[in-house]
């Protein structure tokens, strides 16, 4: 089934385990929901995973199943028979030495990544990290495929080309560029005091050469105080002015998560979960991602839930009809191969075949 009168479906949401319980199976069938992301926590095994998506398909057909699952030290799935995928700055550093290898080998990343995926019933992941290589952000780090922007930029190309090939979308990440300040915005609040014009010119400069690539963008949960006081995913002026009118980006937009330490503090102000949500919106995001929320009693989940019902007979949030185009535009368009079909795919096997030596 999909979802009832369904105007604009803005949140993301998790589940707590390997299987749906009674509170996941409630907050998944509102309409205000239009996705559910995976951890390591919610994986014990292929056949487990692919159970637990088609019961998650047969509550919402329309709900994307999401995962971050970019290779490296970020893989949420590394077992049965997962491909140990490499860390992007494997690719680029491959690419010092053989540009054309490493283009063959950021295809074939993507190409499998997406596979296996989707055999498993998984939609989307948000992959690739565009953000720039500066060798000062821990969180960042060994995601990068370079500090030069241009390889960055064909890097990701290429991967993104990949992930088309088996049929999924892609997500740059973290606009306009996390890779510059040292503090992680999961626990902390980083700081860019760099120009726009210096901005532009560098980390930023993938999403203006992938505009026509690029299926969604995810902003980072950084202040860049010289352009606006508030943090880009909050940003009307980075996500409108900029993102979409400057460098004439017309996917989805999603924000980063709005659970990290960095999400909810705008401007001196500590927002709730709700609110920070509202104003990623109102900034021009086109979905909501609250992640580790429905682990053991909490209530977050039902109280943004509660919140945007509120919002909506108060005036205060209107659906948009062009967002939840956008968001129905990252389901994939044709049937996933399954695990077995996958294994006797050449093309699949020809990819995998790249991969071991990366790792």
């Amino acid at each position: 089934m999909t979802a009832p009168n369904a105007l604009h479906a803005p949140l993301i949401i998790d589940i707590g385990g390997t299987a749906l319980n009674a509170s996941d199976r409630r907050r998944l069938a509102d309409p205000l929901v239009g996705g559910v992301i995976h951890f390591a926590r919610n994986w014990q095994d292929r056949a487990q995973m692919s159970a637990l998506n088609a019961e998650i398909k047969a509550l919402r057909s329309d709900l994307l199943i999401c995962v971050d699952h970019e290779g490296g030290r970020v893989q949420r799935f590394r077992t049965d028979g997962f491909t140990r995928l490499p860390a992007m700055r494997t690719l680029g550093e491959l690419w010092m030495r053989d540009p054309m290898r490493a283009t063959q080998a950021a295809v074939a990343s993507g190409h499998v990544l997406a596979a296996e995926l989707r055999a498993c019933g998984v939609d989307f992941s948000f992959t690739p990290v565009l953000d720039l290589d500066y060798g000062e952000s821990s969180v960042i780090g060994d995601r990068s495929f370079h500090r030069d922007p241009r390889v960055v930029a064909l890097l990701a190309r290429s991967l993104a080309h990949g992930l088309l090939q088996a049929g999924m979308a892609n997500c740059g990440k973290h606009f306009p560029g996390h890779g510059f300040v040292r503090a992680d915005s999961h626990v902390a609040i980083p700081v860019d005091r760099r120009s726009l014009k210096a901005i532009l010119a560098d980390d930023a400069r993938p999403y203006d050469w992938l505009g026509g690539t690029l299926a969604a963008v995810m902003p980072a949960h950084v202040i860049y105080p010289k352009i606006d006081a508030r943090p880009a995913g909050f940003s009307a002026k980075w996500l409108h002015e900029i993102l979409r009118g400057r460098l004439g980006f017309e996917g989805a937009v999603f924000s980063d998560d709005l659970s990290m330490e960095a999400a909810r503090h705008v401007q001196g102000e500590q927002l709730s979960y709700t609110e920070a949500a509202l104003a990623a919106l109102d900034a021009g995001c086109d979905l909501a991602l609250l992640c580790n929320q429905s682990i053991g009693d909490s209530t977050v989940l039902d109280d943004v839930l509660d919140g945007f019902a509120a919002a909506r007979r108060d005036g205060r949030w209107k659906p948009d009809a062009g967002s939840e185009a956008r968001r129905r535009s990252l389901l994939p368009r044709a049937p996933a191969l399954t695990w077995d079909d996958l294994e006797r795919s050449p093309a699949y096997c020809q990819a995998a075949a790249l991969l071991p030596d990366l790792s």
